[in-house]
């Protein structure tokens, strides 16, 4: 025999009957939804508190590297070591993130001339094989991404976070699905799932299912598991673009 409503609601049908029933209820319902707030904003606050003891950590110890860098960059050309760029961040806010420089200064400027090489060919994002606009010492930088490492000041800004999608460029997410979109629903990161398991090579349609996948499945396990996949897989160069 069907019954039109399971024995599991019969009791909530019941008390919602009486006044103080629905009370009860009423009050119920804002006791869960406040749990979940409080669970999702201690879980939202372990992250920020990680990422900040993180990144100031790196910065104390990358602090020489730093200074090589930013020596190598200014004896090649003389030009400016940082190159801040527009990102898109979470929810669709815009904020500089900054990069050491690797290509030369007027690489914005010769885009449309290396565009047809783009080998994403989705040609929402675009990366290609040996970038005519990067210095010498800015290939070693991409290789081992090394010119990423300035961006631990955009997470103690609060810009990004540790682990979380890539930022994409404005124009890149003009031609964004409301798919696509989702992605934008969370800090950016400094690594991800993709960065990780093949960087440049995975086309951006990859890029979104797994970002989609972080965000839906997110766990502080899940950032350390990546964390820690990230220096051998940057190390290694393979798929640096």
């Amino acid at each position: 025999m069907n019954y039109p409503y399971s024995l599991l609601t019969l009791p909530y049908l019941t008390t919602a009957v009486t006044l103080p029933g629905r009370w009860w209820l009423n009050l119920r319902a804002r006791y869960k939804c406040w749990l979940w707030r409080a669970l999702m904003n201690g879980a939202a606050g372990a992250k920020r508190t990680f990422d900040i003891a993180v990144s100031l950590a790196a910065l104390v110890l990358l602090g020489p590297l730093f200074l090589l860098i930013g020596l190598l960059i200014k004896m090649e050309d003389g030009g400016p070591v940082i190159f801040d760029q527009i990102r898109v961040g979470k929810f669709g806010r815009e904020f500089k993130m900054y990069k050491f420089r690797s290509m030369r200064p007027d690489a914005e400027a010769r885009l449309q001339e290396v565009l047809a090489q783009n080998h994403h060919r989705e040609g929402v994002t675009f990366k290609i094989k040996d970038d005519p606009r990067l210095t010498r010492v800015g290939k070693w930088l991409r290789k081992f991404s090394f010119d990423e490492l300035p961006q631990f000041f955009n997470v103690l800004k609060g810009d990004m976070s540790l682990v979380g999608p890539r930022p994409p460029l404005p124009r890149e997410v003009a031609f964004y699905s409301l798919a696509d979109r989702r992605r934008l629903a969370i800090l950016p990161g400094i690594t991800c799932f993709w960065q990780i398991g093949g960087r440049s090579n995975i086309d951006f349609s990859g890029q979104v299912k797994l970002d989609v996948q972080y965000i839906e499945t997110w766990s502080f396990a899940t950032d350390l598991k990546i964390l820690l996949k990230t220096v051998p897989a940057v190390l290694s160069g393979k798929g640096a673009c």
